[in-house]
C-alpha cells in the first residue's frame, strides 16, 4: 500500500528537483524570458494602491493545479 504513495512521491520530488534545476540554469543563462507569463494570466489578480500591494495568482495557480493533476494521472496510469 505504501509502496505505490512512495514512488508517487519520489517521481514528483524528482520532477520537481528537475523543474528547479532547469529554471536556475534559464536564469544563469538569461533564457527565463520565455517564463515572464507566468504570474501574468487573466485570473491573476494585482492591487497597488500607494502604501498597499497585493497580488493573488488565482490564474497561474490554476494552471499549475491542472498541470500537476495531469502528471499525477499519468504517474498513476504508468505504475498500475
Amino acid at each position: 500500500m505504501f509502496t505505490d504513495t512512495g514512488k508517487i512521491l519520489v517521481i514528483a520530488g524528482l520532477c520537481t528537483v528537475v523543474f528547479g534545476l532547469l529554471l536556475m540554469a534559464a536564469e544563469k543563462t538569461g533564457a527565463s524570458g520565455w517564463l515572464n507569463w507566468f504570474g501574468n494570466l487573466p485570473l491573476d489578480v494585482r492591487i497597488r494602491k500607494e502604501n498597499f500591494r497585493f497580488f493573488f495568482p488565482l490564474g497561474s495557480s490554476l494552471l499549475l493545479s491542472v498541470l500537476f493533476s495531469l502528471a499525477l494521472f499519468f504517474i498513476n496510469k504508468f505504475i498500475r
